[in-house]
């Protein structure tokens, strides 16, 4: 074709895509047809329009030079259609390059676009490659692809960009050097603090990395049904990421601890030395061996007024005790320090409060603890000393229910039966 013809088949097919879109009845028409050539490939079935207008009617017999009144759909063949289109003044244009200038892309069918789809994302993959060659990521890729999946419908510009991201994480993860707050790492990595939060897409997707990362460096995190939450902290924690070191730590008196090096701390020293109480963060546990206690063997309250008093009478009366406070509800740096003890096979008496909500606590850390566990002052008579007025919901009685300890069942029963909260605090001065 010379450039007079191309010329000539330009304006005629300016013209004929203008008359295809005068009315709307012809997208309706051409939009069905494509959705045809996707499915078979080719030019073929039949579009079926239903709901027409007056005017769609009359568009549509001026074009095919048949009636269709009276009619409540209409149903326009793929053959009927290359007919009309041949033995009209658009002669020169087929169906399917009137399809392409239409919409203004390729006609491809089902197959051949997934083919396509399948050669960039081959290219994409390769160049990815190429990109973290000599990097940490080099030796994941296989894994960190197997994590982003390719669903076969998102855009491939998607799958590249996670891809990379996964890299630039896995790369980047703390361990290797330091440790860095979750909110820090994340604004480092995508300049939004809260873009790995958890419950959020990428702070899933977070969690995903550093668990192939634990596989590769062959380490597992023990799953706790006591503690659910415990092994995704931990995970996190062996990457390197603290979720929140601020508010994640334990008080203890007169531990000594070990480090990964075989020697004392001689931080810990100095405080047990000088009996005074001290508040380790989740990063200083981690840099921890072992915890040690005078006796081999430590008491451990819920209560800091508690744990303030006992701490204070022992200053007084040198009876070598060790004192820990889990103040509630146990975070991931007292678990860690249960861990800690637990090396050194130390022998632990809890106490905590004497409520639905204490008794079970104590029993999760019983069935935690790898190592000797007493309660202390938990029992029956406890209660019955230390019973306050405050009553207790039928809601938080169930938590009762969970009770299986035998050790815990008679308390349990007690304040099933009375319906009122005992308060450690009202027994300090038996605990000291």
């Amino acid at each position: 074709m010379d450039r007079q013809q191309e010329y000539k088949f330009e304006n005629k097919m300016k013209d004929c895509l203008a008359y295809f879109r005068l009315s709307p009845v012809w997208e309706k028409v051409l939009k069905g047809f494509r959705e045809k050539y996707i499915s078979y490939g080719r030019f073929g079935g039949k579009v079926i329009l239903k709901n027409l207008k007056p005017t769609d009617i009359e568009e549509l017999e001026g074009f095919f030079g048949k009636s269709f009144h009276s009619q409540k759909s209409v149903t326009v063949s793929a053959e009927k259609f290359r007919q009309a289109l041949e033995t009209s003044r658009y002669k020169e244009i087929t169906p399917e390059c009137l399809l392409e200038n239409f919409f203004g892309e390729p006609l491809l069918g089902r197959q051949e676009q997934k083919s396509l789809r399948e050669q960039e994302k081959e290219r994409i993959w390769e160049i990815f490659q190429r990109d973290y060659e000599e990097t940490p990521a080099e030796a994941a890729l296989e894994p960190l692809r197997s994590i982003v999946k390719d669903n076969g419908n998102q855009e491939l510009a998607k799958w590249d960009r996670t891809l990379r991201l996964g890299a630039e994480i896995y790369n980047n993860l703390p361990y290797r050097s330091t440790k860095m707050y979750l909110a820090v790492f994340a604004a480092m990595r995508t300049g939004n603090p809260h873009a790995f939060d958890i419950g959020t897409a990428d702070g899933n997707f977070l969690y995903q990395i550093i668990q192939m990362d634990l596989e590769i460096r062959r380490i597992t995190v023990e799953t706790s049904a006591i503690f659910p939450a415990y092994k995704r902290q931990k995970s996190y924690l062996l990457a390197g990421i603290m979720l929140d070191d601020v508010s994640n730590y334990t008080m203890l008196y007169q531990v000594q601890a070990v480090k990964k090096d075989g020697t004392y701390h001689k931080g810990m020293a100095g405080f047990a030395k000088e009996q005074h109480i001290v508040q380790v963060p989740l990063a200083v546990l981690t840099e921890w061996d072992a915890l040690y206690c005078p006796q081999n063997e430590i008491y451990i309250v819920e209560n800091p007024s508690v744990f303030a008093m006992l701490c204070g009478k022992e200053e007084t009366d040198h009876k070598e005790k060790a004192y820990m406070c889990m103040n509630g509800q146990p975070r991931l740096a007292s678990l860690m320090a249960l861990d800690l003890l637990a090396k050194s096979e130390t022998r632990i008496y809890y106490a905590g409060d004497l409520d639905p909500e204490g008794v079970l606590i104590a029993q999760k850390l019983s069935q935690y603890y790898k190592g000797e566990f007493y309660y202390w002052h938990m029992e029956a008579a406890d209660y019955e000393r230390c019973r306050s007025k405050e009553v207790i919901s039928p809601k938080r009685l169930k938590i009762l229910e969970r009770i299986t300890d035998e050790r815990l069942k008679p308390v349990a029963a007690l304040i099933r039966k009375f319906r009122t909260a005992g308060y450690q605090e009202m027994l300090a001065e038996e605990m000291l």
